[in-house]
């Protein structure tokens, strides 16, 4: 992040340069980041395990409901708490908010190690939620709540054909390619070369990937970031808050259901992580690249990354310490 905020600062035309070209409303080295961060976690995905991964009803069940019942609606709540007088930092928050995450979950729960089929189910429900749900719930948040309880109301046109594009691109591409390099890879070599020998050289590319994005991510935005301090402090009160109570109620409630440590794991991460470049393509998309509402969504990575890097250690010392059980249910 450092690193970014710097070359962003310092090198004149990089910002430009680097959202040139596009893929989608995604600026095209934030895509490859992307691409090359999830490819190797979804190839580590045992697929023929997702049927009996799919059994577990509460699991399912308690993810769907933190995700887009509980979580949209505490970042409601944030937002207008703590941005009471900020409408356009406000509204960008909501939008990080209904943006439930379908990629870089992927690592924070692999590095805790969490259940990578569970993970992978509940990343393809939240894409396929994300494409029915992202706009509707954006007019509901943003328009129908705030008109019921005589708040300022915000006007939002979100293109469900361009969230479905970004779903597509950003989860459909990694997982079938890493669906079809572990069905050809134990074809070829067997399961035991595939997971002993192929993964381990293929897994750091997936660290690589997240580096390099977020270097990206913040070499755009590095002079609106550091130019507005005071701006970006205030955004990342609610965010700050938010991370930090989806991830220990989610796992909190895994305890309370007597979920393994690695599926607890998992249903954290799913219910605390979100799809910033989601809510930045769409802040910027409706709003403009140098909006509030496009800061506020920047400001959520700048965020989520060290919090839920943070919540990776306390998930490890939780498993170490709490004797929570290991095995698969």
């Amino acid at each position: 992040m450092a690193a970014g905020l710097i070359l962003g600062r310092l090198v004149t035309g990089l910002s430009g340069w680097l959202s040139a070209v596009k893929v989608g409303q995604t600026s095209l080295p934030i895509a490859l980041g992307l691409l090359a961060m999830m490819y190797p976690v979804l190839a580590k995905v045992r697929y023929h395990e997702v049927r009996r991964v799919t059994a577990d009803k509460r699991m399912m069940s308690a993810s769907l409901v933190l995700n887009w019942v509980i979580g949209p609606a505490l970042m409601f709540a944030l937002a207008w708490l703590l941005l009471p007088d900020q409408p356009a930092y406000r509204t960008g928050v909501i939008l990080v908010g209904l943006a439930r995450c379908i990629a870089m979950v992927l690592i924070w729960n692999d590095l805790a190690r969490g259940d990578r089929e569970m993970a992978a189910i509940l990343v393809a429900l939240n894409a396929f939620f994300q494409v029915l749900a992202y706009a509707a719930l954006a007019v509901f948040y943003l328009r129908l709540l705030p008109g019921w309880l005589g708040l300022e109301q915000s006007s939002l046109n979100v293109s469900i054909g361009a969230i479905a594009a970004t779903v597509a691109i950003f989860l459909g591409i990694p997982l079938v390619a890493g669906y079809l390099t572990r069905v050809a890879g134990e074809r070829a070599r067997g399961r035991d070369w595939y997971e002993r020998t192929f993964l381990p050289r293929l897994s750091p590319v997936a660290l690589y990937g997240l580096l390099f994005t977020v270097v990206v991510l913040f070499a755009l935005q590095g002079k609106t970031i550091t130019a507005r301090p005071l701006d970006v402090a205030r955004i990342a009160l609610p965010l700050l808050a938010y991370f930090t109570l989806m991830w220990f109620g989610a796992a909190a409630l895994g305890r309370r259901l007597h979920l393994t440590y690695p599926r607890t794991t998992t249903l954290a991460f799913s219910a605390a992580s979100n799809d910033f470049e989601l809510a930045i393509a769409v802040a910027i998309g409706v709003f403009g690249a140098t909006s509030g509402q496009a800061l506020a969504g920047v400001v959520g990575p700048l965020i989520e990354v060290p919090v839920l890097l943070a919540l990776v250690y306390a998930a490890l010392w939780a498993r170490t310490h709490l004797h929570w059980k290991e095995e698969t249910q």
